[in-house]
């Protein structure tokens, strides 16, 4: 048995957590924050078996999708020079998984 931490982009949770469902995956959804942007992130909590992860992770990946946003750098602290606050693109979105051992499971 496995634990999947999924973190995904805020715009792809709605996605994500349709197709986990319609592909016979529970998750339990968390609001969370990135460090980098202080944007709005979902982070899943997918228990499966060893032989689904892969399934799984399949598709999270399917449903979670790079894309570049415009950031002020200056408001990011992304400039080394302080006073500049030119906007910059950055790549958001995809997954960061998490994948780990369970010892024991129970849904009471």
């Amino acid at each position: 048995m496995k634990l999947i931490f999924a973190i995904v982009n805020g715009d792809d949770s709605s996605a994500v957590s349709k197709a986990l469902t319609k592909n016979g995956f529970f998750a339990t959804k968390l609001a969370s924050t990135g460090g980098f942007l202080s944007s709005g992130n979902t982070t899943f909590l997918i228990c499966t078996e060893n032989e689904k992860v892969d399934d799984a992770i399949s598709v999270i990946a399917s449903k979670s999708k790079k894309r570049t946003q415009v950031v002020d750098n200056k408001m990011h602290g992304l400039s080394p020079d302080s006073f500049s606050s030119m906007p910059m693109e950055v790549q958001v979105g995809g997954a960061t998984i998490f994948v780990t051992d369970v010892e024991r499971f129970e849904k009471v």
